[in-house]
């Protein structure tokens, strides 16, 4: 039975796509810069045969959010390296991304990194990459060498060799002066290979040297400089998923639903993402996080670094006990900004999506932007209708899954006010519609929304608490798309392309739409 793609919602983000059989298996994984367009069109007909294999065989798919398609791209590679799904292909070279290497030794040479295939590097020294663009061999190192006079023998020798006399080394093996500046070429080649400003110099005296090279028409040499200026691009090229650094570490994000724990955890192996495992416990009893770390790492390679999305209880007993188990210094620590910071945002907008089970993307950003307590799958909206002290109606959209509801819209006649009063209208239908569902213990709204500003919501909010409740309630201010929430004096303003803000918008017009043709409807009843 082939899988049904309409009972999953899947995100438009950039990530992988980890496709499972029947036995929960992972048999194809996938990467995409829009994921819903990439996994649907698996789904689509004259697909070749071996694509209608694998569609046979999906029983569930399973995403992982990236920032960007680069990310993805290298996340893909690393996820099956783990996994080795039978429907992707098996790479015999695995080395698909170029690292360097500033080897360890009193005056370090620049090599090509290697790594076995479980992404251990080879040899000593600082790593950097991983460089996209460009093979490991012509990955600009021969320019690089030449530009910071960096040695390119194997064992120093004694007298300067032909290096020397060519103008590509200072001699550090021969003259003093030579070994003094030494470790100043290697501090502006790595500031270079870390993306820093240097980078911009050393452009800029590549594009002299291409210029002088071509009014000289030695053509093969600007070529050269030229092919070597498209590759240090991507020197400048920051990625998330797979950076080096001098130690191992692990991040772990945690998310709390309905008393259970949702942990996910992306482990770094020489600065390599290497899994994206989830967990999932109950809150009870001695359950919490501080010991689902502990227990992990009872049967897992503790790393230096345990990076975590909020701080665990009895923090300093745990990295004792962790640097005791390991036989050196263990750090819990939360990230703040950088690449860590940026890891970690990923971790967590992952875990809003396993909680959200498949749900609109654009009412889990909701649910975010305005802070509520759970996703606003039950929207109900309210406007005023006026036209003189004689005609003013209430009416109410109702939006499920953020698509309207229309077998749930209301109408009300305003009965206790006289005159033209906004906010005393909002109050009164407010305090009716969920008196009545108090009373027939219905089903109570996710978000309650009221068109206007800060006068509307108040008075809401107050009919609200006269009946003992307190459920989500915000107000969406038409002149500048402004929401206001309660207690909170400034207005959240959501962008404009933000599909978050469009299905307020839609349930708004809704509600003002419907009103006023309950409105033009009383008024020609009145005036026949």
């Amino acid at each position: 039975m082939t899988f049904d793609i309409s009972k999953i919602t899947i995100p438009t983000n950039p990530g992988i796509y980890l496709m499972k059989d029947s036995d929960d298996k992972i048999i194809y994984i996938g990467k995409a810069k829009n994921l819903k367009n990439r996994v649907r069109s698996y789904f689509n007909k004259n697909q070749n045969y071996k694509t209608q294999k694998l569609v046979e065989n999906i029983s569930d798919i399973e995403f992982v959010l990236t920032d960007n398609e680069s990310e993805a791209f290298l996340l893909e590679s690393n996820m099956i390296k783990k996994y080795r799904p039978r429907f992707n292909i098996e790479l015999k070279d695995q080395q698909r991304y170029t690292y360097l290497r500033v080897s360890d030794e009193k005056y370090p040479r620049l090599l090509v990194a290697r790594r076995t295939r479980d992404g251990k590097f080879l040899g000593k020294g600082k790593f950097y990459g991983p460089f996209t663009q460009g093979s490991s061999k012509l990955l600009t190192i021969g320019t690089l060498r030449k530009a910071f006079q960096i040695r390119i023998c194997k064992t120093l020798p004694k007298k300067v060799c032909l290096e020397y006399h060519l103008g590509n080394c200072e001699g550090p093996c021969e003259f003093k002066d030579a070994q003094e500046k030494y470790p100043d070429h290697v501090k502006k080649l790595e500031d270079v290979l870390k993306g820093k400003n240097d980078t911009k110099i050393f452009t800029k005296k590549l594009e002299d040297e291409m210029h002088q090279a071509a009014e000289s028409q030695q053509f093969e040499r600007a070529k050269d400089i030229r092919d070597t200026l498209i590759r240090l691009g991507s020197l400048q090229t920051k990625q998330k998923m797979e950076y080096v650094e001098n130690s191992d570490e692990e991040y772990f994000g945690i998310g709390i639903q309905e008393q259970t724990a949702t942990i996910m955890n992306f482990r770094m192996i020489n600065g390599v993402i290497r899994d994206s495992d989830k967990f999932f416990f109950d809150l009870v009893g001695d359950n919490s996080f501080s010991n689902f770390l502990y227990q992990y790492y009872s049967t897992h390679k503790i790393p230096k670094f345990i990076i975590v999305s909020e701080i665990p209880e009895n923090q300093k007993l745990l990295e004792s006990l962790l640097s005791e188990q390991s036989g050196f210094n263990v750090k819990i620590m939360t990230p703040t900004r950088g690449k860590k910071n940026d890891i970690m945002n990923l971790i967590l907008k992952n875990i809003r999506l396993i909680h959200s089970k498949g749900a609109n993307p654009a009412l889990i950003e909701l649910q975010e932007l305005l802070n509520l307590p759970s996703l606003p799958n039950n929207i109900e909206c309210f406007d005023i209708s006026n036209h003189g002290a004689e005609f003013a109606v209430g009416s109410m959209s109702s939006f499920i899954d953020g698509i309207p509801n229309k077998s749930g819209y209301r109408k009300f006649k305003i009965k206790t006010i006289q005159g033209r009063d906004d906010f005393a209208m909002i109050g009164e239908v407010i305090k009716r519609r969920y008196y009545r569902l108090l009373e027939e213990n219905s089903n109570l709204p996710d978000l309650i929304l009221i068109d206007g500003g800060k006068g509307q919501l108040n008075a809401a909010l107050k009919s609200l608490e006269s009946l003992g409740l307190k459920l989500p309630c915000v107000s969406l201010a038409k002149e500048n798309e402004e929401v206001y929430l309660p207690k909170i004096s400034k207005p959240v303003v959501i962008p404009k392309n933000k599909k978050s803000l469009q299905i307020l918008q839609h349930a708004r017009d809704e509600t003002h739409r419907f009103g006023v043709a309950y409105n033009r409807t009383i008024r020609k009843n009145k005036i026949k």
